[in-house]
């Protein structure tokens, strides 16, 4: 995600639902500007992540062995990253974890930004 491989303003939108989780903290500006260069202006961005502070380090993962790192990070400063890459953040939502048969137990958020329509 830091040099996709797209022209410049290719993309009308980008779902990324827990795209950014094991992406750690100090490479997420240069992702986030990338994704706002190959969206058109105007371009729509959701962006999914679980919500905390924490770095979890996973032995396993479906009953396979993997060594894996998943990233925790704080809506306001996923909103500053954002914001400072030229999206305009339109809606953050929050939400508490389903039920433990269902999904990890962790706060999600959710949040709705827009590319500028000039850079």
């Amino acid at each position: 995600m830091i040099a996709l491989n797209l022209p410049d303003g290719r993309l009308a939108g980008i779902s990324a639902f827990y795209a950014i989780v094991n992406i750690p903290k100090g490479s997420l500006p240069s992702v986030f500007q990338e994704m706002e260069r190959v969206l058109q202006p105007g371009g729509l961005l959701l962006l999914a992540f679980h919500i905390g502070d924490e770095i979890l380090h996973e032995e396993e993962l479906w009953g396979r062995p993997i060594s894996m790192d998943f990233f925790l990070f704080r809506p306001a400063e996923i909103r500053r990253y954002l914001e400072a890459a030229g999206f305009i953040v339109e809606e953050v939502l929050e939400r508490e974890p389903y039920a433990p048969e269902v999904e990890y137990q962790s706060r999600r958020a959710y949040i709705f930004a827009r590319r500028r329509n000039s850079t």
